[in-house]
């Protein structure tokens, strides 16, 4: 089969990896590869890694619909926001054009995050939430987030599979947890997680915990989140109807770490370098997550958002389409040092 696919996201630390990877993943035959660029500089980027530039604008139904279309696209990596639904809504429709056009099995998939499956979002923490269990659908629908944000991201999850399922488009939830790691792409080569750390210790001059007890939190190093979207495409390519729609969660972690180690790893790092006087951490006072907030953007209610929280999100549905994850959990603690590093480096640009 001809699959055309477009990529989103090709500039940041996920999609930019994606793209660095492509070539040598030996994936099966596809006739080509688009990828969405806003720049002059980032098409003549996304070329060397040969992929298509493309520009249109993803808001915009008319242009969504010429530019899908047209290109006679089926399958839509989309890695550009988890937070609203309105740019997949009208992808979706456009695929499902196609599909009524050529007859190709289309796809969507929808890059969420594990902020979504977590404590901040009103999902179970109790027990293992695993990403292939039934019913994981109507957990998210039945989920109420206290922050709006996130309720809309939960809400987003639910409208991609919806409008998908309606339509007669493959649609896949991927959601990558904390990621770490160098990116290999031509843009931004850090994580948000483990940034938002370094950024509020900074700031206050030591690394604070945000929760009581020791709260997990899935990991994952970016080669092996890479591999589980490359394994996705693997299926899709070969024809092998991955697990979709209301059964096509995918969580891209080899399991969990506490909190309070990560934290541990990044100021042990930060005190060896200068950065803060002390590797100890310490419970964050109110003045702290007041400075601690001002740093990263957000009031201070919403620095445990950044900073911590519990998800016990498990990654199993993965395996079924052939991933195994290189880099165990732990490895994120061995590898703290080096992350940091590599963090106050980016920083300082």
């Amino acid at each position: 089969m001809s699959h055309r696919i477009l990529l989103t996201g090709a500039s940041g630390y996920l999609g930019g990896t994606l793209l660095a990877r492509w070539k040598t993943a030996n994936l099966p035959p596809h006739e080509k590869l688009y990828a969405l660029v806003r720049t002059d500089d980032q098409g003549k980027a996304v070329k060397s890694y040969g992929a298509e530039p493309l520009s249109f604008d993803v808001k915009d139904e008319a242009s969504t619909r010429e530019a899908i279309v047209e290109n006679k696209i089926n399958v839509v990596f989309f890695l550009i926001d988890a937070m609203n639904s309105d740019s997949q809504v009208l992808l979706i429709k456009a695929l499902a054009e196609v599909k009524k056009l050529t007859g190709l099995e289309v796809h969507f998939l929808h890059t969420s995050g594990a902020k979504i499956f977590s404590s901040h979002a009103g999902a179970p923490t109790d027990r293992p939430l695993f990403d292939d269990e039934p019913g994981l659908y109507e957990i998210q629908k039945s989920q109420r987030s206290e922050i709006p944000l996130l309720q809309s991201a939960v809400e987003t999850n639910n409208t991609v599979i919806e409008q998908a399922e309606s339509l007669g488009v493959r649609s896949y939830i991927f959601v990558p947890c904390i990621v770490y790691g160098k990116g290999e792409g031509f843009g931004n080569p850090i994580s948000i997680q483990t940034v938002a750390i370094v950024k509020a210790a900074k700031a206050v001059g030591r690394v604070h915990s945000v929760d009581f007890g020791r709260p997990t939190w899935p990991v994952c190093h970016v080669l092996d989140n890479t591999k589980l979207y490359l394994d996705l495409l693997r299926q899709i390519f070969s024809d092998k109807s991955p697990g979709c729609g209301k059964n096509g969660y995918y969580l891209a972690s080899p399991g969990s770490v506490a909190w309070e180690d990560l934290y541990a790893g990044i100021a042990k790092a930060l005190a060896k370098r200068g950065v803060i006087s002390d590797a100890t951490v310490e419970p964050a006072s109110d003045k702290a997550m007041s400075d601690m907030g001002e740093a990263l953007g957000c009031p201070k209610e919403l620095v445990p958002l950044q900073l911590g929280g519990l998800c016990t999100f498990t990654a199993r549905h993965g395996e079924k389409a052939g991933w195994q994850p290189e880099y165990p959990p732990s490895h994120i603690l061995d590898a703290a040092d080096e992350e940091t590093a590599l963090i106050l480096e980016h920083l300082k640009k």
